[in-house]
Formats: C-alpha cells, structure tokens, sequence
C-alpha cells in the first residue's frame, strides 16, 4: 500500500467506497489521516464499518465544516451532466475535491529513493480505445526483460494498493477520463495517449471536454517523454503542443495509417509491419503479422505505443520483438477463446463503442458476427465502411430488432440471445472464417458488465466445441 503524504491528523472525507475508494480511505488511515465514509450503498457502509471506519453522511448541512479534503471515486459525476450533490457541498464550504490518482502521483516518491541507483519511473496510459491492452503489454514487456514492474490503474490494483516504489521499478498505469480529470498531481515519467474517439461524452460536457480530461495528463505535470498517437486531431495537436521544435525527441509519434513526416521520433505500424525511426533513419522494425495476441491495426497501435515507451526505458528491440510474441492477450480484447474446423472464435466484449468495433472487424477477413446491446450516442453510422468483410450479423440483447435496422448492406439475423448466436454462428461458420464478439454497444441491458458478456460467449464457445473451460 502506497500510504498518503502530508495528511496527518486531518480529517479527509472519502465518497464512493468501491474498489478505489475502500483502497484510498485504507491509504489515508496509513498516512496518519482520520477518514470519514459515505456511500449510499448500506452494504458497502457495512464494510466500511467492519473494518474500523467512521461513517459520516456527507449530504447532511455542516458535514464539511471539520473537513480539509474530499476525494471522491471516479465512477462519480463532478460537473456534467450535473454535478454530485456531495461534491457541490465541497465547492460552497471550500474544500478541496480530490480522487485516488492525485493521492497516488503526491504520495509515491519518498526519502528513501534517495539511496536508490534508479529511482523507480511511472508509466501512464490513456486513450480512447486500447489503453488496457498497451499497459498490459508494457508491462509484459517489462516482465521479459526482468525489469522490476507494477501494473495498476484502470486495470488490475487500484493505484494506492501498490507496494511501495523499489530500486529501478516502472510502475505502469492504466488511467481513463474519469481519473485523469480530476487529480491534483498527475507527473508520469512517461505519458501515452493511444487514440481519442467520441465516448463518455454526457459525463464530460462533449467531444471536447473529454479530450481536455484525457490531455491533462500530459499537461499537468510535464512528463520526460510523451508517446502519442497522431491518427486523429486531437493526436496531432496534442504533439504539436508538446514538442519544442520538429525533431524534439521528448514526443514519439505513432501511427498505424500513414508514413509520418520530419525528422523527429517516430513509430509507425503499416500491412503488418512495425517501424521505428529516428532523425529520419529507421533503427528498428518487426514484423507483427506472426504476433498471434496482437491481432489487426488496432494491436499494431497497440505494439506501437508499447514498443515506443519499452525503448524509451533503455529495452533494445530484440527484446521487445520477443516479448510481442509471448503475449496472450487480456480477456474480452481481441481473445481468442477457441478454434475447431478452421474456424476461430474470438472474443472482444470490451468493443462497448462503434470505433473499438470497427477495429476488431478490420483485424479479420471474414467474419460471423456477433452484436448489439444498449446502443451508444451517435448509433452505428460509422460503421458502414467496416462491414465488407462480414458474412453475417447475430444481434443480440433486448432492442435486438432495433438494432439490426441500423446495419446496412449486412446480413443480420435477430438472435436476441447470447445462445442464440453463439449456436446460429457456429452452425454456418465455415473454414477460414471468425466467429468475432464484438458487440459494439454497452452490456447492460443483459448483463452487469462487458466482462461477464464475454465471460458467457466464452463459456458457451468452449462448450459447443468440447474444450475445457479457460
């Protein structure tokens, strides 16, 4: 546990009291701080009470008058679509509003990385889509190479249950929009942004404010060096802003659509192919075709930004390029859960938005595809382009009917189930093809999360072909 810094004897309000939040008040009462909890959940008031906290409704008048700070988790809206009622009192009795990440980046350095040869390095990761794949890799990477590392974040631990920082340790965060907009400190060593595409966009006021909440990592703080993804606008300026002069090698640029110009840091990724150049030589490439866990351009800009920040921390491409081969994957991402008769089945439940979709239909050339949930602001119209190499749609969830009429120019059975599909796809796939979840809309009209939808394809998959379960 990474106890807080420069809290001692204060009295610091925490709401929400999940996973992030139970870990921040566990983390405070380690650094000398008396925390006050509130959820409105009674059974997570319950544990808190169990394990020795002081409850304290935070709605009441006056439950701020003692207090010197709040931190709040971050599934907890603070300005749009409306601000917490809670977090409102804080602002009018003008106490300062925090969250778990901010406590984290003002907490992890202590005196004794004084006697460290190699003080441990942070690692941050955000973007749109691939954020949890590129900070699983790096990490991976990092295992390879036996370099001390912690993974955390959005993905795994949350960031004050880490250990303690260590000789020459590269901690690896995972950080979306709901945690990069509202912490205080935010100083990664390394900050990398995949790729930005329209999402959350009711928790942060529009397309706009959600890349202001994700460029605060970058610009809070002034990390060493920034890995940046340019095949969007907002990439392009992003690195323009950061970057001095044209060959100012404190930004490494990636893409996965063009050859980049000028004579600075790049890494590009183009049929299969990844490269690295510098000063307008190329020192490095690999060739990603063979990378079994990394299937299609979205993995390629996946490896992009992983290789990018491995050389950054000294790791010769040897070493990455045997890395990359050793990846697995992470679970609902591009996984593949079974193959039999030619034909292979591949879950990639985390593709809740129409953009992270397309990319999964792009890394296969014909598929059986599986879609269809709770539908997302601005429908499926970007998805028209992606859907020639699709043999057939299963729709499921409970607008299935509805959802079907959005796919154009496709074929699309109305499933509704998730047996349904899995059986009516595995029944008509034929050698050569993939049978791809990838549901392109949330999973809550189903199922209580986009894990536990993939967790049942996946289920039922290994079932229907007689595997064991995974």
């Amino acid at each position: 546990m990474i106890p807080v810094q420069g809290v001692a004897t204060l009295q610091i309000a925490v709401l929400g009291l999940g996973r992030s939040g139970l870990t921040a008040a566990r983390a405070l009462r380690e650094g000398g701080a008396l925390p006050l909890l509130w959820d409105d959940n009674p059974e997570a008031r319950a544990r808190a009470e169990a394990e020795g906290f002081t409850l304290r409704d935070l709605a009441k008048p006056g439950a701020f008058d003692d207090v010197a700070m709040l931190v709040v988790s971050p599934g907890i809206p603070h300005l749009y679509p409306a601000p917490n009622p809670v977090i409102k009192a804080a602002w009018e009795a003008g106490v300062p509003v925090e969250n778990d990440v901010g406590l984290f980046f003002r907490s992890f350095a202590t005196r004794d990385w004084d006697s460290f040869d190699q003080p441990p390095r942070v690692v941050a990761v955000t973007g749109s889509n691939g954020k949890s794949t590129t900070a699983a890799l790096i990490h991976h990477i990092l295992e390879h190479a036996n370099r001390p590392t912690q993974l955390a974040g959005n993905i795994g631990r949350g960031v004050l249950d880490l250990d303690p920082g260590i000789d020459g340790e590269v901690v690896v965060l995972e950080l979306s929009s709901y945690q990069t907009e509202l912490a205080r400190a935010l100083t990664p060593d390394v900050a990398v942004l995949t790729n930005l595409s329209p999402d959350h966009l009711d928790r942060h006021g529009g397309k706009g404010g959600y890349f202001a909440a994700k460029r605060r990592l970058f610009a809070e703080g002034g990390p060493e060096r920034c890995v940046i993804g340019v095949d969007e606008d907002e990439g392009c300026f992003l690195a323009n802003q950061m970057a001095e002069t044209p060959a100012d090698d404190r930004v490494i640029r990636i893409s996965v659509e063009r050859k980049l110009q000028g004579g600075g840091w790049q890494v590009t990724a183009r049929k299969g192919y990844l490269a690295e150049w510098r000063k307008g030589r190329q020192v490095g490439s690999i060739d990603l075709r063979q990378v079994k866990g990394l299937p299609g351009a979205h993995n390629h800009q996946n490896a992009c930004a992983a290789y990018a920040v491995a050389r950054t921390l000294g790791l010769a491409p040897r070493v990455i390029e045997q890395a990359l081969h050793s990846f697995a994957g992470l679970p609902h991402r591009s996984q593949i859960v079974g193959e039999k008769d030619g034909v292979t089945f591949v879950n990639d439940s985390k593709a809740t938005n129409v953009d992270s979709a397309r990319m999964a239909l792009r890394a296969f050339d014909r598929v059986r595809w599986i879609c269809g949930g709770l539908e997302k602001e601005g429908g499926l119209g970007g998805l028209q382009d992606t859907l020639g190499s699709v043999a057939k749609a299963y729709v499921i969830g409970r607008e299935a009917a509805h959802f079907a009429l959005g796919l154009k120019e496709v074929e699309a059975e109305i499933c509704t189930t998730m047996e349904a599909a899995v059986d009516r796809a595995l029944a008509e796939a034929q050698p050569g093809e993939t049978v791809l979840l990838a549901p392109a809309a949330a999973s809550f009209d189903q199922y209580d999360s986009f894990e536990k939808r993939g967790e049942h394809f996946t289920a039922l998959v290994r079932e229907r072909l007689g595997l064991d379960p995974l």
